[in-house]
C-alpha cells in the first residue's frame, strides 16, 4: 500500500466515525433525493459535485469511492427498480455505515437496487466489475486520492467497465498548474483531496488516452474551493463516453 493510499485509508476511516468539514465543497442536491436519506449518510458525505443529476432511469450505475453511499441512495431513486447501482469504496468504516443504511433507504423507495462492495477502484476487477458491464460511471472527489503512478491504470478501469456507449460522469477536483512534489508527498494535503489533483488539461485528456470519446466539462467552479502556495484548486465535473463517435471531440484539447 502507498503513503498516498494509506493516509487517505485513515483519514476517511476517521470521517466515517465523525464529519470533517475540510474534506467536502458545498453542493447543492436535489433535496428531494435526500429525503429518504439517513443523516448520518448525509452528514458523513464527502464530495464536490453532484454526478447524480446526469444519470437516466434504468441504467447500472458503479459510483467510484462511493464512501457512506450518498451518491448511491441518491442514483438508486433516479434509475428506478428497473435500475441498479453498485458502490465501491476500500475502507470498512464507510462500508459498515454505507451497508447499515442501505436497507433504510431501500424500506423508504420501496425497493432495493444498491449493493456495496470493498475494492480500490483502480482494481475494479478484484470487486468483481465485469468489461462491458456498467452504463454510467459515476465518481465524486475520489480519483484524485488515487496514487499518481496508478492514475493511468484508473482510467483504463473506467473504461473497460463501461458497455459501449456508456458515459463516465466524474465529479472532482483540479489544478491551475501542476502540484509540486513536496505538495503531493504531505499526507495532510493529499487524502485531503488536494496534492493529488490534476490540471484540467491532464484530466481531460487522461480521459483520451484511456479511449474515451466526447470528453466534455459539464461544470467548472469558477470560485477556487481552496488556494494552497499560489495554486488554485477548482472542482469541476466531467463527462466523456466510451465508442460514441470515434473521436475525441469536446473541450479535451485534442481535436
Amino acid at each position: 500500500m502507498s503513503d498516498s493510499e494509506t493516509a487517505t485509508r485513515e483519514r476517511y476511516a476517521k470521517a466515517a466515525e465523525a464529519p470533517e468539514a475540510a474534506l467536502c465543497c458545498p453542493v447543492d442536491y436535489n433535496p428531494k433525493f435526500l429525503e429518504v436519506i439517513p443523516e448520518e449518510v448525509i452528514e458523513k458525505d464527502y464530495g464536490c459535485g453532484d454526478p447524480s443529476q446526469h444519470l437516466k432511469a434504468g441504467e447500472t450505475v458503479l459510483d467510484l469511492g462511493s464512501g457512506t453511499g450518498k451518491i448511491c441512495f441518491i442514483a438508486s431513486q433516479v434509475v428506478g427498480p428497473k435500475g441498479k447501482v453498485i458502490g465501491v469504496d476500500m475502507t470498512d468504516e464507510m462500508l459498515e455505515v454505507a451497508n447499515r443504511n442501505a436497507p433504510i433507504v431501500a424500506e423508504q423507495i420501496g425497493y432495493a437496487n444498491v449493493e456495496f462492495r470493498k475494492g480500490q477502484i483502480q482494481e475494479l476487477k478484484k470487486a468483481g466489475i465485469q468489461d462491458d458491464s456498467i452504463d454510467t460511471v459515476v465518481s465524486n472527489c475520489v480519483l484524485n486520492l488515487v496514487d499518481n503512478a496508478e492514475k493511468e491504470k484508473l482510467f483504463g478501469e473506467l473504461y473497460r467497465v463501461l458497455k459501449n456507449g456508456g458515459r463516465a460522469v466524474i465529479s472532482d477536483i483540479i489544478s491551475d498548474r501542476e502540484v509540486p512534489k513536496a505538495m503531493q508527498d504531505d499526507p495532510e494535503l493529499w487524502s485531503g483531496c488536494i496534492s493529488g489533483a490534476m490540471t484540467r488539461k491532464a484530466f481531460l485528456m487522461a480521459f483520451v488516452g484511456a479511449g474515451f470519446d466526447n470528453v466534455a466539462t459539464l461544470k467548472l467552479d469558477q470560485t477556487p474551493w481552496q488556494t494552497i502556495e499560489g495554486i488554485n484548486f477548482h472542482a469541476i465535473t466531467v463527462e466523456a463516453t466510451k465508442g460514441a463517435s470515434g473521436d475525441c471531440c469536446g473541450d479535451s484539447g485534442c481535436c
